[in-house]
């Protein structure tokens, strides 16, 4: 069975935010003498991820909620 990925779009200041967390939640890991391998192998996927540039569509809500 094929392994299911998910997907998000971050731009440059939601990336740094999830980095500086994931940063957090690794030196608190390390405080509390736990293992970070978790963390670090996020770190690394969210750190290295490629950019692509994708068109958004709005739809009005309202429309979509009534549906």
């Amino acid at each position: 069975m094929k392994e299911e990925k998910n997907y998000i779009a971050l731009n440059d200041y939601e990336h740094g935010i999830v980095i500086d967390s994931l940063n957090e939640k690794r030196n608190d890991l390390i405080s509390e003498g736990k293992t970070t391998d978790a963390v670090d192998e996020l770190i690394v996927k969210v750190g290295h991820a490629p950019k692509k540039k994708f068109k958004v569509i709005e739809r009005d809500k309202r429309r979509d909620e009534a549906r």
